[in-house]
Formats: structure tokens, sequence, C-alpha cells
């Protein structure tokens, strides 16, 4: 037993160092905690047992402390990042600005504003708006990630990081057996959009619910939260389909960091409708303003424009955005073509589906069209952000405002407190499918 011990601890501090060389973004605070946290559960909770003698043998000791992490945090896959520190920046400039503010953990029920007054900013005028040009246009390469999960991720990737408000995006495939079990998040919030099939949820608040095809749910997690995401009943009609849809994680507002947890159910029929360019042209205004319709209010914290855009072959939008905030554009189906000057001579930048496109910041909106000699329609979902002048420090799914406060929602979490006492017990009903 001595000999299987000191070979074990030697293989152990080799997986460390490989796993330092592998994870060498991350703060050698949370390094240094991820490989305590490891180093006790391997010898405690018999990780160096036979049972795991696959792992131990194959020599893939650089993943197993992340491993340990996760099997004792409850934290899912690749899905949840590595640690890495992030302070505001514009895409378009190298001036980095950090704005220092001094953490909190008292609750607050008082939102912020939704939407600010930006109707004196927005140029609704095609002739004139100044086009956003793109800044970068990249595939989203579809993983597996999560219990049987399928996803194309295009924020949270090393093509696009520090991209505040914004910290992911997935366009992800459920099939049946597959879902996101239990799992924490702190100090973010989420914007699932379901485009196919149903999805259940389930947090230790007690609230519970589906949504279905053409719902959102926006989740803010303010303090702590354990909630699961697993498939709904499967359609009689299809009962193989798989479900389909969208997540965006948005940062918080420092000052609502700590709120209390909240959910907001946005149903396929209370999403505002409007068409343009002699009806070649549908805008499900999710949340923001399009054409001078506006949508519901009061869905999110964070200052979020989203905007559901089908464009039938031949017909074209300038879209305004608000000035200076970031965006994006994913482009679901189809090809879109982007303009970016008003010249007769632009015919516009191709652009296919499973690309994240992102625009610079300066300019006024979007110019987007599908050539009549198309053979298809494109859909795309455009988002734009209010950037939030603050520290970001993530840790999967934890989002706070330094290192110290990664260290103490890990704390939290394990020990049930801080905004986790709720989750001493509990076990979400939906998530026990999965085992």
């Amino acid at each position: 037993m001595g000999y299987i011990y000191k070979e074990s601890k030697s293989r152990f501090l080799g997986g460390v160092f490989f796993s330092f060389l592998k994870m060498r973004y991350h703060s050698l605070l949370v390094l240094l905690l991820s490989i305590g946290i490891g180093y006790y559960y391997y010898y405690d909770d018999g990780y160096s047992n036979q049972s795991y003698s696959d792992e131990i043998n194959s020599n893939r000791y650089p993943d197993v402390v992340a491993n340990i992490v996760k099997r004792q945090f409850g934290v899912l896959s690749a899905r949840f990042l590595p640690a890495t520190t992030t302070t505001t920046t514009t895409t378009t400039t190298t001036t980095t600005t950090t704005t220092t503010t001094e953490a909190t953990t008292k609750s607050t029920d008082e939102p912020s504003t939704l939407f600010p007054s930006t109707k004196a900013e927005l140029n609704t005028d095609p002739a004139t708006m100044l086009r956003r040009s793109i800044l970068k246009s990249f595939l989203a390469v579809e993983k597996s990630e999560g219990a049987g999960a399928r996803v194309r991720r295009s924020i949270g990737v090393p093509q696009l990081r520090n991209f505040s408000p914004f910290l992911m995006l997935d366009h992800f495939t459920i099939g049946p057996g597959a879902g996101f079990p239990d799992h924490p998040h702190r100090g973010q919030e989420t914007i699932t959009y379901l485009l196919s099939g149903s999805v259940d949820h389930e947090d230790f608040t007690g609230s519970q619910g589906t949504i279905h095809s053409g719902d959102l749910q926006f989740m803010t997690a303010g303090r702590g939260i354990v909630h699961a995401e697993m498939p709904g009943k499967p359609d009689p009609a299809n009962p193989g389909a798989p479900n389909v849809g969208m997540q965006l994680w948005v940062d918080l507002p420092q000052e609502l960091k700590y709120c209390e947890p909240r959910y907001r159910d946005l149903r396929a029929e209370e999403i505002p409708k409007v068409k343009c360019s002699d009806g070649k042209v549908e805008v499900k205004i999710i949340s923001g303003e399009s054409q001078g319709v506006e949508s519901v209010k009061d869905l999110a914290y964070t200052p979020v424009w989203l905007l559901d855009i089908t464009i039938a072959p031949g017909g074209r939008i300038a879209q305004p955005l608000p000035k200076g905030w970031n965006s994006f554009m994913y482009i679901l189906s189809g090809s879109v073509h982007i303009h970016q000057t008003t010249t007769t001579e632009d015919e516009g930048t191709k652009v296919p589906e499973y690309h994240n496109v992102v625009f610079h910041r300066e300019g006024e909106g979007v110019d987007l069209s599908v050539p009549e000699s198309s053979r298809e329609s494109a859909r795309v979902i455009l988002v734009a952000g209010k950037v939030l002048e603050q520290n970001v420090v993530q840790y999967g799914p934890f989002v706070v405002e330094s290192e110290e406060a990664v260290y103490k929602a890990m704390r939290d979490y394990q020990s049930h407190t801080g905004g986790f006492e709720r989750a001493k017990g509990w076990r979400s009903e939906i998530g026990k499918a999965m085992g």
C-alpha cells in the first residue's frame, strides 16, 4: 500500500504540473484552491482507488484535478469555463478601462432600468444611418456538452472573450436522455430562447416550469442559485425530435451582483412582431426596438437588445442600435449579406449559417439583406448590450468582481452559505432522471 500511495502521489504531483501548464490562464489563487480540493478528494474520497484505475493508468493525469473539482462541485463539463480575469475593453481600441467597486453581499430587489431612453440616440433613417462595420466573423463549431447535449459556442471561446456584457453564447441541441442536471450560478443572468421542442427548469427556490418553441426564460442568478435544465415531454407527433435553442449569459451590474435570484418567462405570443421591406423582412422584438415597435419591459436587469430577424430573398433592413453598445449577430440559417457603407456598389459581405459576426462599436446600426437571387431566406439573432465598465472574474458558473470573490463563491456553494443555503440536501426532480 505504501508503494502504491507513493506512486500515486508522484503521479498526482506530475499531473498538477501539467495541469498548471494547461491552465496557464487561471489565476494562481483559484488554481491553488483547485489543487487543494483535488488533493483532498483524491485521497479522501477514493479517487486513487481501483474504481478509477482506468483514468489513472491511461496517463490522463493532467485532467484529474479538473475532473475532481467538477465532480465535487456538480459543475457540468466544458459548459463552465476555466477561471478568466478580464476587464471591460472596447473592441475597437487598445484602451482598457477598469472600475474598482467594493464587493457587497447586500441583496436588492430594485431592478435597474432595462431599457434606458435611447430614442434620442437612435438614427432610424436608413439613408443617413452610419453602418457598423465587421470586426470579426467566425464559425461556431459544434461540440459535445453537458450530459449528452451538443452545442455551438461562439462567445466565451478564444475567438471572442472580454466582450462586455456578454459572457457566453450557446446554440444548443438537447436530445432525449440528455440535458443539464443540477448546477450552480452566481453573478450573472441567462437568457434561454427555445427554437423548437420544450425544456423544463427547476431550482432550489421551488420555481419550476416549462418553456416551449418560441418562448424565452430570463434567469437572474444574483447572489446564488442551483437549478436544472432538462428536455420537456417529447412531441407525440415527433417523439425523437431534439430540443434546440440559444442560451446567452450576460454579466450583472456590480450593484446587482448579489441581488435575490428571480425568473421571468416570456411566451411566444407576448413577443411583438413587425414586417418591413414589402413584407420580406420579419422582426421578432424580444427586447429592444425595431421599426418603431418596442418590446416587453422588465425582462432582465442588464440592458440588452435581442432581435430575431428573418429575411426573405430580396429583403433588406437597416436596424438601428443604441450608440456605444457592443453588438453581434448569430446566423441561425441561410446566408446574410452585411452592408458596411451606403454606396450602391456595396453588395454586402456574405456570411453563412452558424457564424457569429462581431461588429465594431462605432456606428448607428447594421444593414442586412438577402439577394433576390438567393434560394433561401436567412434567419439571424441580432444582439446588443450596454458595456459594463467593471472588473470581471469568471470561474465557470461564478461571475464576480475579484479573485477573492471567486474563492468566496466556491466556499459558499460548498458550505451552503451566502445565498446557497437552500442547496443543502436539495436535488431537482427533473435531474434525477440522469442518475
